[in-house]
């Protein structure tokens, strides 16, 4: 059977948040079981370039792949390669920018099924991003969200997202112009910016907060403040071996001795009950995301499997 091409356009046909959301906890129930590896993200760069390449063995799905993109001052180019395990031919190469804005939303959404009071309604957002986009459709997908607030430095763009994401979400979002605002008296705080710098005052946070931060995958960058995190009462990661060199949220917290890696589950111990996630209403809870090639392959396999079922995409002469 030969490979496929998919394009953004067939991705974004083939894979919806709610199926993304059940791929990923399905990947994190794989690596918890042994079934599945995950190669932490490296970099190599070049004048005014970056090349990012990241690889996860599925074995429970009978695939492994890499997730490769290249980034320079204006754009980026994702793709992922999908490989047979059994043959080690080619599968498929699937451009993925969609693909990774849905599978990070996806991850948080594992998390705040799993962590998030089951009652959460209110929802304060940082960012006004793709990824931002992907972060509350996934949160909507498991909680039934009643009023989303929404800040960016940018009035017009935030109010511009506000009111593409009420009628996206069917949720009432407003644009608000104070970042700690938007971080008090909410159910769920969830943080998809660039910031090199903490975006509000832990210290407003109310008890059972419940956060997903995932804006930053460099350790010179910090969404959240010491204070967030010494007032954690449980802090979830992706992956440990992945956030020790990209989780720059955790940075001042452990040169602080407020946070130790001995403390920090992973998200996959979590949703099979080998670590607590939440263990009272008033827990504050944290999920850090730096993002997994696992995730990847695993909701690529299925747009893979769903194009050769529905005959989309194009073969590739190999």
């Amino acid at each position: 059977m030969p490979a496929l091409y998919l394009t953004e356009e067939d991705v974004q046909w083939l894979l919806d948040m709610p199926t993304a959301i059940d791929c990923v906890a399905d990947a994190f129930r794989a690596l918890a079981r042994g079934e599945a590896e995950n190669q932490p993200r490296r970099r190599v760069s070049a004048p005014g370039s970056m090349l990012h390449v990241m690889s996860a063995a599925a074995g429970y799905l009978g695939y492994f792949g890499t997730k490769t993109y290249a980034t320079t001052h204006d754009r980026a180019n994702f793709h992922v390669m999908l490989y047979d395990a059994a043959t080690g031919a080619p599968a498929a190469m699937i451009e993925a920018n969609h693909l990774g804005q849905i599978r990070t939303g996806a991850a948080s959404g594992v998390a705040t099924r799993a962590m998030a009071r089951p009652d959460a309604a209110f929802v304060g957002c940082f960012g006004t991003g793709f990824q931002a986009k992907s972060q509350l459709q996934a949160v909507c997908a498991v909680r039934r969200i009643e009023e989303i607030e929404v800040y960016s430095r940018n009035e017009e763009r935030r109010n511009r997202f506000a009111a593409e994401m009420t009628e996206l979400c069917n949720v009432p979002v407003r644009g608000v112009a104070n970042p700690d605002e938007v971080a008090a008296e909410q159910d769920i705080v969830i943080t998809a910016t660039s910031s090199k710098v903490p975006l509000f005052d832990g210290r407003v946070l109310d008890e059972g907060t419940h956060l997903n931060v995932i804006g930053s995958n460099y350790l010179t960058r910090a969404e959240v403040d010491v204070t967030t995190l010494r007032r954690a009462d449980h802090v979830v990661c992706d992956s440990r071996a992945a956030c020790e060199v990209e989780a720059g949220d955790f940075v001042p917290a452990l040169e602080a001795s407020v946070l130790e890696w001995s403390r920090v589950r992973e998200l996959s111990e979590v949703i099979t009950d080998q670590a607590t996630g939440r263990a009272t209403p008033e827990d504050i809870t944290l999920f850090k995301s730096v993002g997994l090639a696992i995730e990847d392959i695993a909701c690529a396999v299925h747009v893979l499997q769903r194009a050769r079922a529905e005959n989309i995409g194009r073969p590739l002469p190999f």
